[in-house]
């Protein structure tokens, strides 16, 4: 595939048991999901795993082998049930270690809030042989191993992470896209998506109904690493929509 249409591709696996609880309502999916879109790194596909060291060993072997990059949130923090680090591990085959350069960043940053204590000493731990990201709120660092990007799950702290790791990841092409609004039914328009997207392979069309003003629409997305190809299809499936007698709105409603 040549350079020029190269589309990286990313998972990521949320883990804690009490996201699935309910008790927790995650917030990094959007904000990782955002972040890869102007990285120009396709999010295909995420999971949420339960704080047991057989699924996240399958979640991640599984998903960082068919993409080009996996991010994990949760589970890094200094109490017992936090087993990333380990699970991690466990997955790629290496040791766990004390990362001497993450406990020096701890040792200062705990050293006027009651010293280093061996719960806290657990936020250094990593796979043996891998990196570090930098984490500016708490000093506690985030992971990286091969293709594997290991980040805390408050989101403030990811965010902060991701920040750090902004423009380091070859992203390959960027994923462009234009957003047309209509007052139509989605079922009604079904087919339509599929011909178009099918005429226009480059393109992908997404499909966001919505209620307002006692009616119903949707906002459709169309997505394409080919700027020509994204503005052809956008024309075709406003045209089409016109013949139907539903004129779309660019930009969405």
């Amino acid at each position: 595939m040549p350079s020029s249409s190269r589309i990286y591709s990313a998972a990521l696996v949320v883990i804690g048991d009490e996201i699935l609880s309910g008790r927790t309502h995650d917030k990094n999916i959007a904000q990782v999901a955002s972040w890869l879109q102007v990285q120009g790194i396709r999010l295909r596909e995420v999971r949420v795993v339960a704080d047991d060291t057989p699924a996240i060993v399958e979640a991640v072997n599984t998903l960082r082998a068919r993409n080009d990059y996996l991010f994990t949130t949760g589970g890094i923090g200094p109490t017992h049930d936090d087993i990333t680090v380990d699970a991690i591990a466990e997955a790629v085959g290496v040791p766990v270690i004390v990362h001497p350069d993450a406990r020096a960043i701890l040792e200062r940053y705990y050293d006027t809030r009651g010293g280093l204590t061996a719960a806290r000493l657990r936020m250094a731990r990593t796979p043996e042989g891998a990196s570090l990201i930098p984490n500016r709120y708490t000093g506690a660092p985030g992971i990286r191993y091969g293709n594997i990007f290991i980040m805390a799950g408050v989101p403030s702290i990811t965010a902060g992470m991701l920040d750090a790791l902004s423009g380091e990841l070859e992203g390959g092409a960027p994923l462009l896209s234009e957003t047309i609004g209509c007052w139509v039914g989605e079922s009604d328009v079904a087919d339509l998506l599929r011909e178009t997207e099918k005429a226009f392979e480059t393109c992908q069309i997404g499909s966001y109904p919505f209620w307002a003003e006692g009616k119903t629409g949707a906002n459709f997305v169309i997505r394409s690493v080919n700027a020509e190809d994204l503005a052809a299809c956008t024309r075709a499936l406003m045209r089409e929509l016109e013949g139907m007698g539903k004129p779309a709105v660019p930009g969405g409603i």
